[in-house]
């Protein structure tokens, strides 16, 4: 009596209509204890859990009444107050003596349920976060499943032979995690999905000749069998394996080459969010980790699937018409605001983004959310909102199971139970702690719909969707046409009707043209707000017939409203743009973020992007690189377009980022090139980690800062190296002149090898000594003597946009004073101008527009390359007695540079800069509206005239 003396305080907490039934119990227990002359030693901490637990869960009191011994040395031994590690329970179980099947099943249930009574005690008593008892049952199953396999494996083999690989070594299934289990986050009385697999076919050699399939498909059997079959001790996991390929129709088990086949051809959508949390939980963990990597090519696509919303919101609709129709709506696990649907949030941005985004391809919900947050994908208050919540649903479901140990997620209806529930959960009352949950729910919920886009899935006028379904007749559709702006109607119309019956379109699967019937009613509704309807519908419908085979991409625009919005406002203000997401449809992803996609980046930011870009990338894998710099310039290039097209960035400069962005990925191409050669090759005598000895100069409008969108690069490969046939220091040696060759080769191939993705940039090597049939890459000694003795007068002219780009540091220090050196030389002043005028003439006569009141921008009179050979004349003509000309290798600073030096007067600088600054501007505007540059000759007719006036002045 004086043990339930010493409970009275708790009992008195307890509610009234409680506290008799657990006071029965308890004394009941007690009587077995003593009967059984038991010595239960609590501690105090234990003392004041024991009223609640035994409220909490029937479980833990029906167990203790039926095998008291449990709950003694659970407590006597110090398990219940001690935190488990990972490996805990494997250690315990490898101490198990087991000797036949019999044996293990019912030794396994003993061990379960004693582990069962600890967590489920910890919980109630508040001692376990919710992370520690869903990874505790995680750690519990793993341990489980892995010692039944492992006995059960010898055991056949013992009796049938062993099965080997290739190579001779043991072959062992392996035993995938789906769901809760794959994630660590199993609740207390789920079941656990599992998938089965093994490497290699082969046949045992036995009397029988048994196959590898039939040997593993008895072992999977067997194992399921021991995990699942109820017996008088209980079960240890209740196993469901019908995740597996092919569901209960399939076989038990498959080969890696029979399940690669499957997902990669049959597999449906589902099977694609069943697999985001799979994990090996037992067998051969080192041929297990290829079956691995397959999977993850499965679930995780290169590109942005948006698609994955639709199929989740499909997925979450039949769930609910299940739960109503079974009236089951209080469910904390599948109801409106429960668990799944922050699991739905989770999982479709990780399937829409986690290939991509590495971070997402983590398994555990939690993680997941915090990614989000950090990225903002989510707004951080609602991944945190959701965090919180999902930690609470789980406490909530967690409760419920541990009452009895059954596998439930529906909030009791029993007036008792909910009491216990509530009081076990720490409130006062059902009422209290129901309204707290519906406030969870209610949050959970409507990030869902945000999310999901639930309330915003109907277009807001119906006329759209007649023109695009063509559900009345044309003189209805033109007249709804014409309330949507378009101008020409029936030319709109027949555009329709023409890309409805283009090949591509009638060629989408059911599933893609179900998301084009959800798209183009938004499409024609959002064509309202630009000016050129017409022809802005013609060119989103020649974009969307070009990326129809991929309709992530449309899938993309349907889910997001905004960037549908921005695609027809960038549509509308150039064809460019949709020329370029046609080539590079994987940029649709940067239509999502206006923020990013106005603000292109500087060269720093740039070269901190490409850094965390690449690092992720193997050193050796040429061609995951040269696809990554490709994504990365697209990106880039998108983003300086947009700012210019809206005017959020001076067309003044578009120049610099547009050669930022190269510079960038130059530096990082010669990076990557050195750290490749010199891990196969080892290092050129004195030089380390950094590129020594190789440096790349750039000309032409890379040389000055002026590229254009389409703009290729004029480069000239450099190295230094005291003796060129010295070996490098790696296990492969080469001269460093072969070593030196090699990087040029590879710098050159990385950026114009033509792949899917396009080239990074046509590279132009001309420049170099002696031309296409030149070394590509000079020793600077050799091309200082070249330009001294050889070079023509033209290729002093280009040396005077000549700029050090990338590479060695101390290269560009003697590239700069060999520049200044050569373009300061003296030089017969009439010969010069005579050479560098009749050059102009014979481009002029080659590449001038010829066609009547129409100006070529750059080859015309008075046109770009009359100011940059003015430019070049002065500068070869004054740096002798000026070497401060020699500075810079713009035109701009150039012609300011000559206008101090006296070559020109100021007023003629300014009509120059002037006229330059123009003439790029109209070539900018002119790319993106998908035209060449040649403009009316009136427009700049006083230009041209002032600057042709300025030429003849300075040149004949």
């Amino acid at each position: 009596m004086s043990f339930i003396n010493s409970l009275q305080p708790e009992l008195a907490k307890l509610p009234d209509e409680l506290r008799l039934s657990v006071t029965v119990t308890l004394k009941q227990w007690h009587e077995q204890l003593a009967e059984l002359n038991l010595d239960f030693k609590p501690t105090p901490e234990i003392s004041a859990s024991i009223v609640k637990v035994w409220c909490a869960s029937l479980f833990i009191s029906e167990s203790a009444l039926r095998q008291p011994e449990i709950v003694v040395d659970v407590v006597n031994s110090g398990d219940l107050s001690t935190i488990y590690t990972d490996r805990h329970y494997a250690d315990k179980l490898a101490c198990l003596q087991v000797d036949n099947e019999i044996e293990l099943m019912q030794k396994l249930r003993r061990f379960r349920r004693r582990e069962m009574i600890r967590i489920a005690w910890r919980d109630l008593a508040g001692w376990s976060e919710v992370s520690e008892t869903l990874a505790d049952l995680s750690w519990l199953a793993d341990a489980c499943i892995q010692y039944a396999l492992a006995f059960l494996y010898n055991e056949a083999c013992e009796k049938r032979g062993t099965p080997l690989l290739a190579d001779g070594s043991p072959q062992q299934i392996i035993v995938l995690g789906m769901g809760k289990l794959g994630a660590y986050e199993l609740n207390y009385s789920s079941d656990i999905d599992l998938i089965f697999a093994y490497a290699e076919n082969g046949v045992l050699p036995d009397r029988k000749e048994t196959s590898y399939g039939e040997f593993f498909t008895r072992l999977c059997q067997s194992l399921v069998k021991v995990l699942d079959e109820i017996t008088i001790d209980g079960f240890v996991f209740r196993t469901d394996i019908r995740l597996r390929p092919f569901g209960d129709s399939g076989p038990i088990i498959m080969t890696f080459d029979g399940m690669e086949n499957y997902y990669q051809t049959q597999a449906r959508e589902w099977e694609r969010y069943a697999m985001v949390k799979a994990r090996q939980v037992a067998g051969d963990f080192k041929t297990g980790a290829q079956l691995m990597a397959m999977l993850k090519s499965f679930v995780y696509r290169r590109y942005l699937d948006y698609g994955a919303f639709e199929e989740l919101r499909s997925l979450k609709l039949q769930i609910t018409q299940e739960l109503r129709r079974k009236d089951r709506m209080e469910n904390v696990k599948l109801g409106p605001g429960g668990i799944r649907e922050i699991e739905f949030i989770g999982q479709a941005f990780q399937l829409i983004r986690g290939g991509n985004e590495k971070a997402l391809q983590t398994r555990g919900i939690l993680d997941v959310l915090e990614i989000l947050g950090k990225l903002e994908l989510l707004a951080p208050n609602d991944a945190e909102q959701l965090r919180q919540s999902y930690c609470f649903l789980r406490r909530v479901e967690n409760h419920i199971q541990q009452y009895q140990d059954l596998q439930t997620h529906d909030l009791p209806t029993s007036a008792a139970v909910q009491q216990i529930l509530a009081y076990s959960l720490d409130y006062p009352d059902w009422n209290t702690f129901k309204s707290r949950l519906d406030t969870v729910r209610h949050q959970v919920h409507a990030v869902f719909d945000q999310v999901f886009s639930i309330t915003k899935s109907a277009v807001k006028d119906q006329h759209s969707q007649q023109i695009w379904n063509g559900l009345a007749d044309d003189e209805e559709l033109l007249d709804s046409l014409s309330r949507y702006g378009f101008h020409q109607p029936a030319e709109s119309l027949a555009a329709i009707k023409q890309f409805k019956n283009a090949h591509s379109i009638r060629r989408l699967t059911a599933k893609g043209a179900k998301v084009l019937d959800r798209l183009m009613p938004f499409v024609i509704e959002a064509i309202q707000q630009v000016d050129n309807t017409d022809e802005t519908s013609k060119r989103i419908l020649d974009l969307f017939e070009a990326v129809a085979g991929r309709n992530v991409y449309l899938a993309l625009l349907a889910e997001n409203p905004d960037a549908l919005a921005q695609m027809v406002r960038l549509s509308s203000a150039s064809p460019w743009i949709c020329d370029y997401l046609s080539r590079y449809p994987v940029l649709f992803d940067e239509l999502l973020d206006t923020r990013s996609l106005f603000e292109p980046l500087k060269k720093e930011d740039l070269d901190k992007q490409l850094v965390i870009l690449l690092a992720a990338i193997e050193l050796q894998d040429l061609e995951q690189l040269m696809i990554a710099l490709r994504q990365f310039k697209h990106t880039n290039m998108l983003r300086v377009a947009a700012a210019d097209i809206m005017g959020v960035i001076p067309i003044m400069v578009v120049s610099d980022y547009l050669t930022y962005i190269a510079e960038s990925i130059v530096a990082h191409v010669v990076e990557r090139s050195w750290l490749m050669l010199t891990d196969k090759h080892g290092f050129p005598p004195g030089s380390d980690n950094n590129p020594k000895g190789f440096a790349v100069l750039g000309f032409g409008k890379l040389g000055g800062i002026e590229l254009g969108y389409g703009s290729d690069l004029d480069m000239v490969f450099l190295y230094d190296c005291p003796d060129g046939n010295v070996l490098t220091d790696g296990e492969k040696p080469i001269s460093c002149a072969q070593f030196y060759g090699r990087m040029g080769l590879k710098v050159r191939h990385i950026l114009d090898t033509k792949m899917l993705s396009g080239v990074l940039y046509e590279v132009d090597m001309r420049l170099r000594p002696s031309g296409d049939s030149g070394l590509l890459v000079t020793h600077i000694n050799v091309y200082e003597d070249y330009l001294k003795s050889q070079a023509w007068t033209w290729e002093h002219q280009a040396l005077v946009r000549g700029r050090f780009i990338a590479g060695d540091v101390n290269l560009k220090t003697q590239y700069e004073a060999i520049r200044c050196r050569i373009l300061s030389l003296p030089r017969d002043l009439v010969l010069l101008k005579t050479e560098v005028r009749e050059m102009r003439e014979k481009m002029r006569d080659a590449l001038a527009m010829k066609e009547l009141n129409k100006f070529d921008l750059k080859h015309s009179k008075g046109g770009i390359a009359d100011i940059e050979f003015i430019v070049q004349f002065g500068v070869l003509s004054r740096a002798a007695k000026n070497e401060a000309l020699t500075t810079y290798t713009d035109n701009v600073r150039l012609l300011e540079g000559l206008q101090e030096d006296g070559f020109i007067s100021k007023t003629e600088a300014e009509i120059l800069k002037v006229a330059y600054c123009t003439y790029r501007d109209y070539g900018h505007k002119l790319v993106l509206q998908g035209e060449r540059a040649i403009i009316n000759e009136a427009e700049v007719g006083e230009l041209s005239t002032q600057v042709e006036q300025i030429w003849h002045k300075l040149m004949e």
